[in-house]
């Protein structure tokens, strides 16, 4: 079942950790976990995942954290399933097999019970909580089971998750045929556009495998004793506060769930890499940081774009050469993570015919674009002084890392919540210009160069969008602040998460 070195003593309390099968869902969590480790030491930690899930997070952590932080392996075939043998998270899976990945995940069960009596056994007492991931909703039923609490987590932000899970839960599109409706939880002038949603929750209908999932699985977890959200108080007001009405349980902000390193200034030098290469290890870049930092130094402040679409998303051949076209008539330097297009393997070779022809070459020997194979560092690269504004698909974890350094949103919303993420960033805060939505919406280079152009000058959109991120990034970063005088809002909420945890 997995082991570590933590000495026998307990502490004040073991909390079992509980993420779901995803790297954009294992790393919040295991943050999680090494912030439970810095600020509240007498606590015990384990983290329960898949052999290979486990192995994955064994990757990331350095040899202390690993006796501090247990890992945990639950019993998971996923051939027992209908998955391809040794696939324990939604890595190079379609989305039809993803949403077999999620059904799959309740046979987690009875390897979480057997853990728990294990636990129990060794530590003479029980586990004082479960910390699971909010998909997990049958594990309340399991705790419920051996008498203790059990407290969901929410890896994104609150107005997105609040979003994801009424939306799923209520269907409210499927009450109107208008393409504007209101959602549940929100208030009835914000309103969501049919084409915010993926087509899975178009089409859903209460009978499909993906609405019967989430609905099931959303309810239980909406039982919970409470749920902790990776976002901060300040930086979010309007969400929690929606979040905290509709769910009717307390909610504590826990994030951001981002390296240490990454809560100073932004930095022009290549120190900061060895520290976050260090907490953020696991996957090989297509450049190494230090060659990314070397093309960013060579640019001026507030320079860069940044481009990447998260680990799991890509465009079309069509939309990729329109983005090309665009961003190099725009004249702004750019560093951009490229992929094979949609019908390619995603972990296949890039083409160049995917490109403009000769666009590489030109933006190289030009030092206007840096292109970048399969995965790049990002928190270093947005941590630099010369980065700009960022391309994003509007993943939550991208969303922190790009705010928490001032880093104003180009979004390009593909799946899950991110085009709630994307439209609170535009509607609420204003950090952001939309370029499109999801993999349908086809642009054309002349819209492209025109957003790019307007989001990245220091005048009017792009000049608010800039200083709206970085009072977004102060206050991110002030959330963690523990200077001995007063503790930030987000050290707050877990010392009230630890108080109700070892009170009950």
């Amino acid at each position: 079942m997995g082991s570590c070195a933590v000495d026998g003593d307990t502490g004040s309390g073991h909390i079992v950790m509980l993420p779901f099968m995803a790297h954009g869902h294992l790393i919040p969590f295991l943050s999680l976990a090494r912030t439970f480790r810095k600020y509240h030491p007498n606590l015990s930690i384990s983290i329960a995942a898949t052999p290979l899930n486990v192995r994955y997070l064994g990757s990331t952590m350095s040899f202390s954290e690993s006796r501090e932080i247990c890992l945990k392996e639950l019993h998971y075939c996923s051939s027992d399933h209908g998955l391809p043998p040794d696939t324990e998270n939604t890595e190079n899976l379609s989305l039809d097999l993803i949403g077999v990945l999620f059904g799959s995940s309740s046979s987690l069960a009875d390897p979480l019970a057997q853990l728990l009596s294990e636990i129990s056994a060794a530590d003479g007492r029980k586990p004082v909580c479960i910390i699971s991931d909010v998909i997990f909703g049958w594990s309340v039923e399991v705790a419920r089971g051996f008498g203790i609490k059990c407290f969901s987590f929410c890896t994104g932000g609150a107005y997105g998750t609040l979003a994801y899970v009424s939306l799923w839960l209520n269907l409210p599109h499927r009450k109107t045929d208008s393409d504007k409706f209101a959602v549940p939880g929100f208030p009835e002038q914000c309103r969501f556009h049919r084409s915010q949603l993926h087509r899975f929750i178009r089409a859903a209908n209460r009978t499909d495998h993906w609405s019967m999932f989430f609905y099931v699985q959303l309810s239980l977890s909406l039982t919970s004793d409470g749920w902790l959200c990776n976002s901060v108080e300040e930086f979010e007001p309007l969400g929690l506060k929606l979040l905290r009405n509709y769910l009717k349980l307390p909610v504590w902000p826990v994030g951001p769930l981002l390296p240490s390193s990454m809560l100073g200034h932004k930095s022009q030098s290549s120190s900061i890499s060895r520290v976050i290469a260090a907490e953020r290890a696991g996957k090989k870049p297509g450049l190494s940081a230090e060659k990314c930092t070397e093309w960013l130094n060579s640019h001026v402040p507030d320079s860069v774009l940044y481009i990447s679409f998260g680990s799991q998303n890509t465009i079309s051949a069509s939309q990729m050469k329109a983005v090309a076209v665009g961003i190099e008539a725009s004249g702004k330097p750019f560093i951009w993570v490229v992929r094979p297009p949609l019908g390619f393997d995603m972990k296949g070779e890039f083409r160049s015919e995917w490109l403009p022809e000769g666009f590489e070459r030109r933006v190289m020997e030009s030092n206007q674009g840096l292109l970048v194979r399969t995965w790049a560092p990002q928190l270093e690269i947005l941590s630099h002084k010369s980065t700009r504004a960022f391309l994003s698909h509007c993943g939550w974890n991208s969303v922190i890392e790009s705010l928490s350094q001032g880093v104003p949103i180009i979004g390009w919303p593909m799946v899950a919540e991110q085009a709630y993420n994307s439209k609170m960033m535009v509607e609420e805060m204003g950090v952001c210009m939309e370029l499109a939505r999801g993999v349908e919406d086809e642009i054309e280079a002349d819209h492209v160069k025109r957003v790019v152009e307007i989001a990245m000058e220091n005048v009017g959109t792009g000049e608010d969008m800039k200083r709206k991120a970085v009072e977004i990034g102060e206050k991110i970063g002030a959330a963690m602040r523990n200077d001995g005088e007063e503790r930030g809002s987000t050290l707050k909420a877990l010392d009230e998460f630890v108080t109700t945890i070892l009170s009950s």
